[in-house]
């Protein structure tokens, strides 16, 4: 048995970076993107080659394993190991040189492929190979995988853009790999020479061959590159620590070319055609991946040609002659680099859409990526169709048309025993399949552990055999990555659904899209790591927290990974009362973001809200909770008794203003925000209604049974949501404001809920009940959801559909000016009373403010600002509205420019709780703060969250406005 105390003691003696043996640690790295799962020992961050020579030679002497882990995207089960993983993530991530002249570099294994290419955009170059995760796979990730991409038709793999590569052995040997022998551990040459027939026979001639080792690129006739050879290993044979690169010249201009056809095998047999017009990209994808209004050709498949030119011209006039040489069913070129990135977003969000079947169901990597050579791919994909049909499973193939090589998910059933035997008898009947067709096992992800054991049926025994010598010249002790590729783990151990519990646990949200099955929503996240980008741009916002410190528990994906191990029970053994899982969604924002950026729906905001219910329901709450987790419930009662003028005076106080924050949970760094010494239901409450046509009121109030449906006519329903009310009331004049001007009438919801009979049933109508009726507020939840305070959010919003009887029997929209708010209402309030049918009614009512100016008065032109804009658009409106009608009123109004995406950090109470200031800070400085200093004078800054102009206020000092006070002003200097 392993001595855990005195292996972490003694590597912590040995190296200079982190050592984590901890539980936090650990269940991060029990998974990548595959369907496998390991629990290490532990994880160190090595710094430098010392740091992993040093590891090497611990590990040795005690006989523990070894596995390198870049971003942790792999699907075959490469990047989980028992023993000790490195993670090259955290500092082994530099550029060291870029060389124009010679189109090299030299980069360490965790270097992210992205910031590499943004190095080398400037010069004209990139690195050829480009995954769809390139915007969070490591360079050691791709070498150790031979990782491919969708350029591969042009560039190739990686091992065609690798020059040299710096190595350490287990046995401690620091070797540079390169052509003609260099850096060969002794006894592979002698090996290579004594089986040259077996090497230049034994090995598929594929674009896309990456199963088993590429022994066959020690041929001498192949330069007897060691460097070569050695990538696709997953890090079994060395542990990479360098490597010199090439680049290649990037094309000064390109063009898109998407061809639909009727299928995707008229699409496959049409992509190796095309292949002499020497396109970049030769990508396909059929209809059950592609979302409804995606702007793609009509057709039942697709294929996503790119080509290049040194000039606008001469790169669309290469994609017309794509054009004409296919034959397509329809066509679309594109030119305009922001319209290629949308529908390139489209195909490389495939990795996490296919995760789930057109009905929700779930859908498994496993034999993600097959290649056969690209002629025989139409054949090869009615077959497997075919066998997929023999199994009764479903897939949806799409990928590397051009070069064969085809990825697909398949609704395997890995829970129960019966499922995972149908896995096992449909990879080995697959793999003969495969074989039959001339083709690789993998082709571009590696072997691992879902495909090793099935090298016999590719390569046969002999071949498989002399893998394992070469595996034995390389690691004669069996230390780097045991278990793949040569003597694997069989490919249904290992699965990491087993831990799981076989019943739902009790949770309070419904999750209707999972069942409402809180460990299927947890097995959501498949890994992909979408969350782990490290800059922010154009309109997403996932993941602001993991942006701001870089570590792994602060992506979705790691607190994803936090609760699975939390209900597994292994590695987190204390259920909702994990202190692990509770200090890595303490930096959650819930902003939400993941819930539309990440592409198989992970709603982190969601499961935190969930946790904190749980962990809290026996145990006190922080300050922050109750101070402003019950907010609505204070400022009800400041405006009751008309004490916000003394409550402003006291937080302006300096030593009483300091104790209040303190004893309410809050950060010293912040200011209070002023309270409205007038509400705006008070100021409604005295304006005289105005008249709209035929002398009718356009603002009234609605009370209980007071709207017929008949007479709702033009009639919205204002919400005054908590900000609004009490924080930021001109907002909530400005909208009465603008949509009495378009012709609406505007009430606020009723604010009595009888006394006596079937509360809000619509029937109720005594004098009895009306006498008896208590004064109540509409409130969305919103501050108790996120603090997870779930059985008082309950009772709010049952309390909210009571008063709201009457405006849903009347149908009536209802207006919400905070995007927070109305996300809450929108999305948490169905998933809080899914038994209710109120609750999906007043959900389906919701409508933005420029929402409801663009379907209730779609007749009325707004007035003229005609001014650029900056700020940014609320990442709840991002996640969960849409701002599509935004856009269209602002363009309407001549407000000019983009809004950023992102998160404004400050979330709510998130950025004023104790401990969050920094993270709220760096949050801004991603988008929000750099767009505002960027913008020219007379722009106007536009930010519909309250918490986006709170940010603004006291990190820039800037005044941002809601689109509503804006609109209004517009309207009041035209007047």
């Amino acid at each position: 048995m392993t001595d855990h105390l005195g292996l972490e003691a003694e590597l912590r003696a040995a190296v200079r970076g982190e050592v984590g043996f901890d539980a936090t640690t650990r269940a991060l790295v029990t998974m990548d993107a595959s369907n496998y799962r390991r629990v290490p020992l532990g994880v160190v961050a090595p710094r430098d080659a010392d740091d992993v020579a040093a590891v090497l030679e611990v590990c040795r002497a005690r006989g523990v394993p070894v596995v390198a882990r870049g971003g942790g995207t792999s699907i075959a089960g490469q990047a989980t190991g028992t023993g000790v993983v490195l993670d090259f993530t955290r500092h082994m991530t530099g550029l060291l040189e870029l060389d124009p002249g010679s189109r090299t570099a030299v980069v360490q294994p965790g270097l992210v492929l992205d910031r590499l290419q943004e190095t080398a955009a400037p010069h004209g170059l990139r690195f050829g190979p480009d995954p769809s995760t390139h915007s969070r796979c490591t360079l050691g990730g791709m070498i150790g995988n031979n990782s491919c991409g969708s350029h591969s038709v042009a560039w190739g793999t990686t091992a065609d853009s690798v020059r040299e590569l710096s190595v350490v052995t287990a046995r401690g040997q620091r070797l540079r790999l390169g052509p003609g022998w260099a850096g060969a551990p002794a006894g592979l040459r002698e090996l290579a020479e004594g089986e040259l027939a077996r090497l230049r026979t034994g090995f598929p001639d594929l674009p896309r061959r990456i199963s088993g080792y590429a022994l066959d690129a020690l041929l001498p006739e192949r330069g007897a590159d060691v460097a070569r050879s050695f990538c696709g290993s997953e890090g079994t044979l060395g542990i990479l620590t360098e490597a010199v690169v090439r680049l290649v010249e990037a094309p000064r201009a390109r063009a898109l070319a998407v061809l639909a056809y009727a299928d995707e095998g008229a699409a496959a047999e049409a992509a190796a055609g095309l292949l002499p017009l020497r396109p970049l990209t030769v990508e396909g994808m059929a209809a059950d991946l592609v979302p409804a209004g995606s702007g793609l050709p009509e057709g039942g498949a697709w294929l996503f040609v790119e080509t290049g030119g040194d000039t606008a011209a001469e790169a669309r006039a290469r994609a017309e002659e794509i054009v004409r040489a296919a034959d397509v069913v329809a066509a679309l070129v594109v030119t305009e680099p922001a319209a290629q990135r949308v529908l390139w977003r489209i195909r490389e969000d495939a990795a996490g859409t296919a995760t789930r079947m057109p009905d929700g169901t779930e859908a498994w990597p496993g034999w993600e990526d097959c290649a056969v050579p690209p002629a025989r791919l139409g054949a090869y994909l009615r077959d497997f169709r075919a066998l997929l049909s023999a199994h009764g499973l479903r897939g949806a193939p799409y990928g590397h048309f051009g070069d064969g090589c085809i990825h697909v998910r398949i609704d395997f059933d890995l829970l129960t025993e019966a499922g995972v035997g149908r896995f096992r008898r449909f990879s080995e009947e697959l793999a003969d399949l495969v074989v039959a067709h001339g083709g690789s096992l993998s082709g571009e992800h590696g072997d691992g552990q879902a495909r090793a054991e099935l090298l016999p049926r590719m390569y046969g025994e002999e071949t498989v055999r002399l893998f394992e010598r070469a595996k034995a010249v390389w690691d004669p002790d069996d230390l780097l990555n045991p278990g793949m590729l040569v003597r694997p783990a069989r490919l249904d151990e290992n699965l990491r659904f087993s831990v799981l519990p076989s019943r739902p646990v009790d949770v309070a949200f419904g999750y209707p899209a999972d069942g409402g099955d809180f460990a299927a929503a947890v097995r959501r996240c498949v890994g992909v790591a979408k969350c782990r980008t490290t800059t922010a741009a154009g309109p997403a916002v996932m993941c602001p927290s993991f942006r701001a410190t870089g570590d792994e528990q602060h992506s979705t994906r790691g607190r994803a990974r936090l609760l699975h191990e939390m209900l597994a029970g292994e590695v987190i053994t204390d259920g909702w009362h994990s202190t692990e899982v509770r200090d890595a969604l303490d930096l959650c924002l819930s902003c939400k973001g993941c819930r539309s950026d990440c592409p198989v729906g992970v709603d982190m905001a969601t499961y935190k809200a969930e946790f904190l219910h749980h962990h809290y329901a026996d145990r006190p709450r922080p300050a922050a909770h109750h101070s402003m987790g019950r907010l609505p419930e204070w400022l009800h009662w400041t405006a009751r008794t008309r004490t916000a003028a003394l409550l402003n005076a006291l937080a302006s106080t300096g030593p009483l203003a300091r104790l209040g924050k303190h004893l309410a949970g809050i950060t010293p760094e912040r200011q209070l925000p002023r309270l409205a010494t007038q509400t705006f239901t008070a100021w409604w409450r005295g304006r005289k209604p105005s008249s709209g046509a035929g002398g009718r009121p356009t603002s009234e109030a609605v009370g209980a049974g007071e709207v017929p449906v008949q007479d709702a006519g033009n009639l919205v329903v204002l919400w005054p949501d908590t900000f609004t009310e009490h924080l930021a009331p001109s907002v909530g004049q400005a909208a009465v404001r603008v949509l009495e001007a378009a012709g609406l009438r505007v009430a606020l919801p009723p604010a009595r809920v009888p006394g006596r009979g079937a509360i809000g049933d619509g029937r109720t109508r005594t004098a009895t009940a009306l006498l008896t009726a208590r004064r109540a507020r509409v409130c969305c939840g919103l501050t108790y959801i996120s603090t997870g305070q779930l059985d008082r959010a309950r009772t709010v919003l049952r309390r909210t559909l009571d008063l709201m009887e009457p405006v849903l029997r009347a149908r009536v929209p209802v207006v919400v000016l905070e995007p927070s708010c109305a996300a809450a209402l929108r999305s948490d309030l169905p998933e809080l009373l899914p038994d209710d049918p109120r609750a999906a009614r007043l959900s389906a009512a919701v409508l933005t403010f420029a929402e409801t100016l663009e379907r209730h008065a779609p007749h009325w032109t707004p007035p003229a600002v005609d001014r650029p804009v900056a700020g940014q658009t609320h990442c709840h409106q991002h996640a969960v509205l849409g701002d599509t009608p935004d856009r269209r009123l602002r363009a309407a109004a001549g407000l000019t420019g983009e809004l950023s995406g992102g998160c404004c950090g400050l979330a709510g109470n998130f950025g004023f709780e104790k401990g969050h200031f920094e993270v709220s800070r760096a949050c801004a400085e991603q988008q929000l703060l750099p767009a505002v200093r960027r913008a020219p004078d007379g722009t106007v800054i536009l930010a519909d969250g309250f918490s986006c102009r709170t940010q603004l206020d006291q990190l820039a000092g800037v005044r941002a406005r809601h689109l509503a006070e804006v609109l209004a002003q517009a309207l009041d200097a035209s007047s």
